[in-house]
Parts: structure tokens; sequence; C-alpha cells
């Protein structure tokens, strides 16, 4: 649950503060005028990131077990994918975000209204369907008879929307890329999880190999019914029993990613005490107080 929750807190937030930062712009600037096209283009966007999650959770119900385990393990492994993508595109982007955005909506508003419309819906569009993606794939891999994947997503949406409107009014200010940093690095965490089990889909679709060679299994000493092995299940993925093909991807995707997304300057300065990198700004990104 917690890893959903995560999912949920880490890819909303990141949707809120660009609806904050363009809507704090237009209010600020005194065009209140153009708040309702890109409200507009917000709701656009959301909408077709929830149809996009339907379709691929009742779409996928219509098939074979053996394409179902195909679909789950292929968009799985582009959920990773994209949101490894993410990760190390926010850490990069954070300290630009505002200026980025404020350029985008100044070019729309000398266009027009269909030019905020798309403005808005591009800019949250692309979080909602990388967001609606990867949680399908985490909800599919940490599924254990439950609702508490949803539960732990739809906590982290909503904990993401409540951070997203105290930014907007002034009441919290914390270093963005502080936050993004560490829970960024916990996210691919999560990731090698679900590339795993993602693996292990397409090993039981019989498209790769070896689904009765077990790396080990120790099922006797963590049962997954006992609350430890949820925990372990709902927080890293993990499985008592994994393939030696889950575990090897799992293990090549987690030990050099990590490493390559911590050994940074911004990093190792912040680690030695919050200070600041001497090979760039510190990337933090303050919302401004609505007026």
């Amino acid at each position: 649950m917690f890893s959903n929750y995560l999912i949920g807190l880490r890819e909303g937030l990141e949707a809120s503060l660009v609806v904050c930062i363009l809507i704090a712009y237009l209010v600020k600037t005194g065009r209140r005028d153009a708040l309702k096209p890109i409200w507009i283009g917000i709701g656009i966007a959301v909408a077709i990131a929830m149809g996009f999650g339907c379709a691929l959770e009742f779409g996928s119900q219509e098939l074979t077990f053996e394409a179902q385990e195909a679909l789950g393990g292929s968009l799985s492994v582009i959920a990773v994918g994209l949101v490894t993508w993410m990760v190390f595109w926010m850490r990069r982007t954070a300290r630009h975000l505002r200026s980025e955005l404020h350029g985008k909506l100044d070019a729309a508003l000398a266009m027009g209204t269909g030019a905020l419309v798309a403005t808005a819906f591009l800019a949250v569009g692309r979080e909602g369907l990388e967001t609606a993606l990867f949680v399908w794939a985490s909800v599919h891999a940490a599924s254990d008879g439950t609702p508490r994947p949803l539960v732990g997503v739809a906590l982290g949406l909503a904990t993401a929307v409540l951070l997203g409107w105290l930014f907007y009014r002034g009441a919290l200010k914390i270093n963005l890329a502080k936050f993004f940093t560490w829970t960024g690095g916990m996210l691919v965490v999560v990731a090698a999880g679900v590339l795993a089990y993602g693996f292990h889909d397409l090993q039981e679709a019989n498209w790769i190999p070896g689904i009765a060679d077990l790396a080990f299994d120790i099922s006797g000493t963590i049962p997954p019914d006992s609350w430890y092995g949820t925990l372990l299940k709902g927080v890293f993925n993990f499985q008592p029993d994994p393939t030696v093909v889950q575990l090897t991807v799992w293990a090549l995707y987690l030990v050099p990613t990590l490493a390559i997304f911590l050994a940074t300057p911004e990093f190792l300065a912040r680690l030695k005490g919050g200070g600041r990198s001497t090979a760039a700004p510190a990337a933090e990104e303050r919302v401004p107080a609505a007026e």
C-alpha cells in the first residue's frame, strides 16, 4: 500500500504543481479571464487519463489468461521506462519548471482561447497518462485481492491535491528539489519491483522461458499471507519465490539506475548537510501564493 501511496503522491504532486503555477501566474498578472480555458484543458486531461486507466483495467479482463499476462508484462516494462525517464527529467528540470511554464503560457495568451486549452491539456495530460499507466502496472503487480493498492493510490493523490492547494495559498513551503530527489530514489526502488513482476507476467505468458527456475524460495520463512510478507509486498513488491529472470532483471535495473540517480553533485551536497552544490544552483521551486 505504501508503494502505491508514494506513486499517487509523487505523480499527483507534479500535476498539482503544474496546475498551481499556471493558475497563480494568471491571477498575479491580472488575467483571470483566462482561467476558464485553463480549467477546461485540465478537465479534459484528467478525463482522458481516467478513461485510459479504465480502458486498461476493463479491456484487459476480456482477454485470455496468456494475453492478460502478456499485456500486463509489456505495459509494466513500458511504465517503468516512462517513470524512470520522468524521475531523471524532473531532477534536471525542477529549477526551470516555473519559468518554462510561464513562457508557454505567455505564448498561449497571445494566441487565444484554444491555445490556452491546449497548453493546460498538454501540461497536465502527459502527467495524467503517465500516472494512469504506472498506477495500473503497480496495482497489477501489488494486487493481493484487496482494495488496499487502490486505496493507497487514492490517498496519495488526495495528499498531492491538498499539498498543491497549500502551496497555492502560500501556507506551505518546502524545498521541492529535495522532495523530488528523495521520492525519486524511492520510486526507482518501487519501479524495480514492478519491472521484475512484469517479467514474471511475460514468463507466465510464455514469452520468456524460465518460469520454473526459481532463484530461491523462502515462502516458509516469509509467508506471502503473513503481515510482514504483505508489508514487504506492499512496499517493495517483494516476492518470496522469484525466478532467476526476475531477480536478474531486478538487480540489473535497480543497482545502476539508483547509483546513477544518487551519484550527482546536487544529491551528494545535500547528503553532506544540505549545502548547495558548486556544480549547479539548487533546484528549488517555490509556488507563489495567490493574492
